[in-house]
């Protein structure tokens, strides 16, 4: 690799940080004018299908519907969506935005302890220190009085964990049973439309369907944004995983935290205490000793869902 490409590389990651950390400030408005999560995910879900859509068109590639595939889009769509944005959405309307970034962070660590349970990682002390480093942060953001804006909030806290471990879950599951020998693009546009089947009855039951005929606001404009960054990023991700290698792509995870708070104070004004920050610089210490080191495989199929979103 020269230095020119690895120098691109770099700034590719960078693009791909940015781009999923200002998802989080765009959910945060999204959910301000009181939408519900279910019609939130809903149109996530239809705005990324018909993205997906385009992508596999120009890849010339055809959506495989056969029994496995089939198991897969709706495991996929449950604990890769539905599931975790639902927790997500509800947590984002109390928390600030920040802090469910730096919450986000917790995928690797939790998916750790989830990788030995399902035999697919052997115990390392460098990857447990991790584990508790994560635990630490945690512990940091939400015991001090002053970490938090309100005492209260803490039981959000516990609802947006929820994401992260749907996430820790669903890349283990990869790792574990496979992807039915499809590759991530007809994974995505499958588990999408099939989450937008599952998503279409329960907002319309619930009363959280949005009407987009509805005159739109910053909430309808920033859902619209957020799917398709998602999904051009997830693309650009799954694009630098094979031009580059899974350990070198799982790198974004650093960057979209970090820019996940940057974007909250500049677009949503955010102001954070001292306690978050040591939070934050705990979770992401505990990233780094549970990342795969350069010689170190990633478990097959884990690339797929390796970073957060």
């Amino acid at each position: 690799m020269t230095r020119r490409e690895r120098i691109f590389l770099l700034f590719f990651l960078a693009v791909l940080g940015a781009g999923w950390g200002i998802t989080q400030p765009l959910s945060k408005i999204a959910v301000s004018t009181g939408h519900g999560h279910f019609g939130l995910i809903l149109w996530q879900l239809v705005i990324g299908s018909l993205l997906m859509c385009g992508v596999m068109i120009l890849r010339r590639e055809r959506l495989p519907l056969t029994v496995r595939a089939l198991r897969t889009y709706v495991i996929i769509a449950l604990i890769g969506t539905i599931i975790p944005n639902s927790a997500s959405y509800t947590a984002i309307a109390h928390l600030p935005s920040g802090v469910m970034s730096i919450l986000l962070s917790l995928v690797p660590m939790v998916a750790f302890p989830i990788a030995l349970g399902l035999g697919l990682e052997r115990f390392s002390f460098r990857r447990f220190g991790g584990l508790l480093l994560g635990l630490a942060g945690v512990c940091l953001l939400i015991l001090p009085q002053a970490s938090l804006p309100e005492p209260g909030l803490m039981r959000w806290v516990a609802v947006a964990m929820i994401a992260s471990a749907c996430y820790a879950f669903e890349g283990n599951y990869v790792a574990r049973w496979g992807i039915a020998g499809m590759n991530p693009f007809q994974v995505m546009l499958g588990a999408s439309l099939v989450g937008a089947v599952l998503s279409l009855p329960l907002a319309l039951t619930s009363g959280q369907f949005i009407d987009p005929r509805a005159p739109w606001g910053a909430a309808e404009w920033a859902l619209l944004a957020s799917s398709v960054i998602h999904t051009l990023t997830y693309t650009g991700y799954v694009w630098l995983v094979g031009r580059a290698g899974a350990v070198f792509a799982v790198q974004a995870s650093y960057l979209v935290t970090g820019f996940g708070v940057f974007w909250a104070m500049l677009l949503l004004a955010e102001s954070y205490s001292p306690y978050f920050w040591a939070a934050a610089a705990l979770m992401l210490a505990g990233v780094f000793a549970v990342q795969p080191r350069r010689h170190e495989p990633l478990a097959p199929g884990a690339a797929m869902k390796e970073t957060v979103r």
